[in-house]
């Protein structure tokens, strides 16, 4: 027998797309994951189709309910939500059984009456023998007056044991697999419920998926669960495996490459949904050199063809460096309460958007951005980090009561007219600018590091700035 999927599109052609992400509740939503969805959204989008989420919880066991709340906030945090409704998979049980009695009847499954035992000792004998092992059940074509009564049994489906099956697969391309590694797979438990391998095919095929875009770990199940398609001669959807995520290393990523949950990127280090969005999208696809792609051009580009065929490495470093982008470009109102709940206290959110022009130039995260924040909101007497405070020293604290004498005169508080003033200040005195910049930084917010002092001096305002630079001029011994 030899069978071959569709080659390419036409699996679905004459359909309108529909795709599906459909993660298993037994955990957090990955960054695997969270690169499938993308993949879904992007190719229902660019063909005007239809995007779906399923969650896969016949696992009743690992499945939980803080998990799938865990992934629908991940998805509503990406702007990856499904067009309609999710489907459960456990609560179509009994339309997986139906279809596994249909195959039943057809003569394209049997019941199996193999017993835990028999099937332990002849797995066995294969490994003792060094043969890969394949269920060689008597009861495939046994006669249903052979049926032993009141026996347990399982249903598997009658896989093809001559040809080969080819799926031209829209990622990985043209694959065929020998019919005889193909196993005769349980589509029904003893208990009467439904494998993984059944409920995937007959939901995809309810739900009207057209397009599989999926990890290349399920690839060798593409070739399995072709065989229940064809048995209940179902249209083929067209598939597209794409390549895992690894570390820098080249190894399997795991959490030590950064394999986290997106709520660990969003919660615990500060980075923005378009951000992460933007470098998934890069994670194994590009449109030439073009790195940083919004969503609306990512729509219009996006292809399944130029997905690579390699695994893509994970680069933190590269992720923060997309994030500080959008950080730049992100309006300081949103910014600002992304930032405050990351402070202490409840400082103030006009404050923090004024702040953000000068915050976000060189800030990577919005952690980042709430420590170079920090300064606005600190209490006076403000405490010194230890290089601040080497830098006051005897004449520096001197020159900071020169510095407020004269911009106690100043009673216009502008950038312009406060840098014009100190620079004037400076040629009076033969120094360099950065002379007088440095003690008053140091006086002004307790760091080393900040904004442009003239900034800092606007945000402060005039009375909050003379009396931070008092405390430390009256600070001279």
């Amino acid at each position: 027998m030899a069978s071959e999927s569709a080659q390419g599109e036409g699996a679905a052609a004459g359909r309108p797309v529909v795709t599906r992400f459909a993660p298993s509740p037994t955990g957090y939503l990955h960054i695997g994951g969270a690169r499938t969805a993308l993949f879904n959204w992007l190719f229902a989008r660019h063909h005007g189709g239809t995007y779906l989420v399923r969650i896969e919880d016949t696992d009743r066991a690992r499945s939980t309910e803080p998990a799938i709340a865990a992934i629908f906030d991940g998805l509503d945090w990406l702007g990856l939500g499904g067009d309609e409704p999710a489907t459960f998979q456990f609560a179509r049980s009994d339309r997986h059984a139906e279809v596994a009695h249909q195959l039943l009847a057809a003569g394209h499954a049997y019941r199996c009456y193999l017993t835990s035992a028999e099937l332990t000792a002849r797995r066995e004998l294969a490994q003792a023998e060094r043969k890969p092992f394949r269920i060689d059940s008597e009861w495939r074509d046994a006669d249903a007056a052979s049926w032993p009564e009141g026996q347990a049994y399982v249903v598997r489906i009658k896989a093809p044991r001559e040809g080969e099956t080819t799926i031209a697969d829209q990622v990985q391309g043209t694959v065929t697999v020998s019919n005889a590694e193909l196993d005769d797979f349980v589509l029904l438990r003893s208990d009467g419920t439904p494998t993984y391998m059944l409920a995937v095919v007959v939901d995809d095929h309810d739900m009207g998926v057209t397009h599989v875009i999926r990890g290349d770990d399920h690839l060798n199940n593409a070739f399995r669960q072709l065989v229940i398609i064809h048995g209940m001669g179902w249209p083929e959807p067209a598939y597209a495996h794409v390549p895992l995520i690894h570390g820098a290393d080249g190894a399997k990523l795991s959490k030590r490459h950064g394999a986290l949950g997106v709520d660990v990127y969003r919660d615990d280090m500060g980075v923005l949904s378009e951000a992460l969005v933007n470098y998934l999208l890069r994670l194994g696809w590009g449109h030439g050199d073009d790195e940083i792609i919004g969503r609306d051009q990512a729509v219009e580009w996006f292809d399944i063809a130029h997905v690579g065929k390699s695994p893509s490495r994970f680069d933190l470093a590269k992720l923060l460096n997309f994030n500080g982008h959008y950080l730049r470009e992100a309006d300081d109102a949103r910014l600002a309460a992304l930032v405050a709940p990351r402070m202490a206290g409840t400082p103030d959110e006009a404050l923090l958007a004024r702040a953000m022009p000068f915050l976000k130039v060189r800030a990577k995260d919005l952690n980042e951005l709430a420590a170079g924040a920090t300064f606005l909101f600190a209490q006076r007497p403000l405490a010194l980090d230890p290089k601040a405070e080497a830098l006051l020293s005897d004449d520096a604290r001197a020159l900071l009561a020169q510095i407020a004498n004269r911009l106690g005169t100043d009673n216009d508080w502008t950038s312009d007219l406060l840098e014009a003033s100190l620079k004037a200040q400076a040629e009076e005195l033969e120094l360099g600018l950065g002379k007088l910049a440095q003690p008053l930084r140091a006086a002004l917010t307790g760091q080393t590091t900040s904004p442009g002092i003239f900034d800092v001096l606007v945000l402060l305002g005039r009375d909050e700035s003379l009396a931070r630079i008092a405390d430390q001029a009256k600070a001279a011994t």
